[in-house]
């Protein structure tokens, strides 16, 4: 793996940056976080021995062979040591940059290669999507549970990458495939504030409930309420991959159709996406053309929980929800964005809910972008080891923010023998203010394709 060579290993335009990388000292809080280091115990999957072989790759001791991409295909990109770093270290551009030059200048096995090029001309695309997901629609459960079987005697290769995207497949249907969400809705009495929010890629075939829960709530808490059909995926999927060229042609086209939208925010309900959309600032730091209007654009990003929190005083009253609540900090609002208090404030101001929290809850689910389908072995681990912790508690339902935890979290129950009603948050706010019985609503709609 060490050069003798002198030139970098990275290069061109997206090299990690050497000032965020000598602000590690080291230290090794991180350690405890990271969980790929608390699975192996391996100083190069921790988040300071990986920013060493970036140092290493920046000064040309390092070459990009399998056994130096393999410590980086390993990192879940969770950003928990971002929390736990008393000096700051900024892990996620870091992260992201070699990911880049990896993907730039690394020749992956032809199988890996197209297994990649495969999700990420997919999933960042509604149209290739909603025919891809059409099947599911009729034989879904049929090929999750064909998954899960197969995932149960291949945790490796080509043969596990396909057994996982069958067991985590989303359930959808047909209606959830074709319906959109309304291009205007206006406030419930005296206008508040003016929005728009993104409905992205995944999150509006399979997650459809999520943005109209979302619209009917900011509606109702007197926002003027804008979804642009131009609109498309966010660009954090490939961001997060590695394929950085293609997040920015994403964010570019964002940027563009939201610009035209006379908003005073720009409102989003999947942590990834909110975190990606944040750091629009930082992937166009180098684009004269593009850094100022992505600046701009980041600068009116919030995610629901937060804008709730922004308006202040609720509008409409909170009707009681009699259940005991897990909530699961997805990584990239807790440690991306730095929102952990909004969405539990939120919940616990209904009445009769009583939220509890995990143990380990800052260790990712496993999930993690693609990570769930290109490092199935370890994404099972963390999903079951997260599984435990949450059935320790004896929930009613679990709430999370993101639509990928939300998939993780329930394959990796039914593994274990539990069939927990998982919710986004504001699906909860939403049920509470209409006075929906959402644990019987929860399990039906389970049974019936949504969950």
């Amino acid at each position: 793996m060490m050069s003798v060579a002198n030139e970098s290993t990275f290069k061109g335009p997206d090299v990690p940056s050497r000032t965020l990388i000598d602000a590690c000292v080291h230290c090794g809080f991180c350690l405890p976080t990271c969980p790929t280091y608390v699975l192996w115990g391996e100083e190069m999957d921790s988040p300071r021995g990986r920013i060493y072989l970036m140092k290493a790759g920046l000064e040309g001791r390092a070459e990009m062979q399998p056994s130096y991409v393999r410590h980086f295909d390993a990192c879940l990109g969770c950003l928990a040591c971002v929390t736990a770093c008393p000096s700051g270290v900024q892990y996620g551009p870091l992260i992201e940059r070699t990911r880049a030059q990896i993907e730039q200048h690394y020749s992956r096995d032809a199988r890996d290669r197209a297994f990649r090029a495969a999700l990420m001309s997919l999933l960042p695309y509604p149209g290739r999507l909603r025919v891809a997901l059409a099947p599911l629609a009729l034989v879904g459960g049929a090929v999750r549970a064909f998954g899960r079987t197969l995932l149960k005697a291949r945790r490796r290769g080509a043969l596990a990458r396909a057994a996982a995207a069958m067991a985590l497949a989303p359930r959808v249907t047909l209606t959830s495939l074709v319906s959109r969400s309304p291009a205007h809705t206006p406030a419930v009495g005296r206008e508040r504030m003016k929005v728009a929010v993104l409905t992205g890629c995944v999150q509006r075939l399979a997650f459809d409930h999520v943005n109209a829960a979302t619209i009917r709530v900011l509606a109702a808490e007197g926002c003027s309420v804008s979804a642009p059909h131009a609109q498309g995926c966010c660009g954090a999927l490939p961001l997060h991959a590695g394929y950085i060229d293609q997040a920015r042609a994403l964010a570019r086209r964002n940027i563009e159709v939201f610009e035209r939208e006379p908003v005073d925010r720009i409102v989003v309900n999947a942590a990834g996406c909110g975190s990606a959309m944040k750091e629009y600032g930082e992937l166009f730091a180098d684009d004269p053309r593009w850094h100022g209007r992505a600046r701009a654009f980041s600068a009116r990003v919030r995610d629901v929980s937060e804008l709730l929190v922004e308006l202040g005083e609720p509008r409409t009253a909170r009707q009681p929800i009699h259940a005991r609540i897990a909530y699961h900090d997805a990584c990239h609002l807790a440690h991306g964005q730095g929102i952990r208090v909004q969405p539990r404030a939120l919940l616990q101001a209904i009445p009769g809910v009583e939220l509890v929290t995990p143990g380990e809850f800052e260790i990712c689910c496993g999930s993690a972008g693609i990570y769930n389908l290109v490092q199935p072995r370890p994404a099972a681990e963390l999903g079951a080891r997260k599984a435990r912790n949450l059935a320790a508690l004896s929930p009613d339902m679990i709430a999370t923010a993101n639509p990928g935890c939300m998939l993780q979290i329930a394959a990796a129950a039914r593994e274990i023998g539990y069939n927990w009603p998982i919710f986004h948050p504001i699906e909860v706010i939403d049920a509470s203010i209409r006075g929906v019985d959402l644990k019987e609503s929860g399990i039906r709609n389970q049974d019936s394709g949504r969950g």
